[in-house]
């Protein structure tokens, strides 16, 4: 029997429906206000450009605005921190996100940090993180928060399940663990230097590739019947795991493209409304 497609796509499109009047909302309330996301862009690649382009869309899609700064290659760690620090004293924004990667002059992590935990709608945060894994409020990384509202979606309770999560990223490997951790599965980490590998991950029930490395989890490792979720986008598309041959001896799958990656943005606009919302009642 086939394996239930986790379409991030098709929820992406409801959340932003219910975003566009939850906007709405806001600007009748507020006199006009709108809630707004800055995102960050330092240097010129283009996949990257590509990405900052598709959330300024997906802003205007649900009424937001989007403020796009945009700094040169050479940008140097003090001045993309003063770049942030302009953002975070700004009352008119309500997200800011640091397009990830950075230049290699960079201190990223500092950058990261700098971003205030309120505004932090992105969850690359060292203070962000430490509260979302004690599970207090805070703003969860998107892209694993956006899987684990996919996977609630489509009624698949994580609790008491063996998930495995190839990829130990500070803003995808390491919070995907927490949130599943906190949703009372049983977390198993792996990486470069894990060992047997393979068998780690045919114990899995939830299979998540997170190593950005084309179809490096191959369908032969994973066990009948689990909940597969490729995190991962390469060239091609293709993603992290090997998809083809598991989809009709898998319990779900999350495609690619069109399951991690619409959930990515739908959630970071969810979070940077919700700031908008927070900020708004505390005037």
């Amino acid at each position: 029997m086939p394996g239930i497609i986790l379409d991030g796509k098709s929820l992406a499109k409801q959340i932003e429906t219910d975003l566009t009047q939850r906007v709405a909302r806001l600007k009748e309330a507020s006199g006009g206000f709108q809630p707004t996301l800055a995102t960050i862009l330092v240097g010129d690649d283009p996949a990257s450009a590509h990405y900052v382009k598709q959330k300024g869309v997906a802003c205007r899609r649900v009424g937001m605005d989007s403020r796009q700064v945009f700094l040169p290659q050479e940008t140097s760690t003090e001045e993309l921190l003063e770049a942030i620090d302009s953002l975070a004293g700004d009352v008119g924004v309500n997200g800011i996100l640091l397009q990830h990667p950075v230049p290699p002059q960079i201190d990223e992590r500092a950058c990261f940090d700098r971003i205030p935990v309120e505004k932090d709608v992105d969850g690359v945060s060292s203070q962000g993180f430490g509260l979302m894994a004690m599970n207090s409020p805070a703003y969860g990384s998107a892209t694993p928060a956006g899987i684990m509202r996919l996977l609630q979606h489509y009624e698949f309770p994580v609790s008491g399940l063996h998930a495995v999560v190839v990829g130990r990223s500070p803003i995808l490997g390491k919070p995907m663990a927490a949130m599943l951790l906190n949703a009372n599965a049983t977390v198993t980490v792996c990486h470069s230097r894990t060992r047997n590998l393979p068998s780690i991950v045919g114990l899995a029930d939830i299979v998540v590739g997170a190593v950005g490395k084309p179809e490096f989890i191959k369908a032969d490792w994973i066990k009948d019947g689990a909940i597969v979720v490729d995190a991962g986008y390469n060239p091609g598309p293709i993603g992290d795991i090997e998809l083809e041959p598991l989809k009709d001896r898998c319990r779900a799958y999350t495609p690619v493209p069109g399951g991690v990656g619409p959930m990515t943005i739908a959630t970071l606009l969810s979070q940077t409304v919700e700031a908008a919302e927070k900020s708004l009642s505390a005037t």
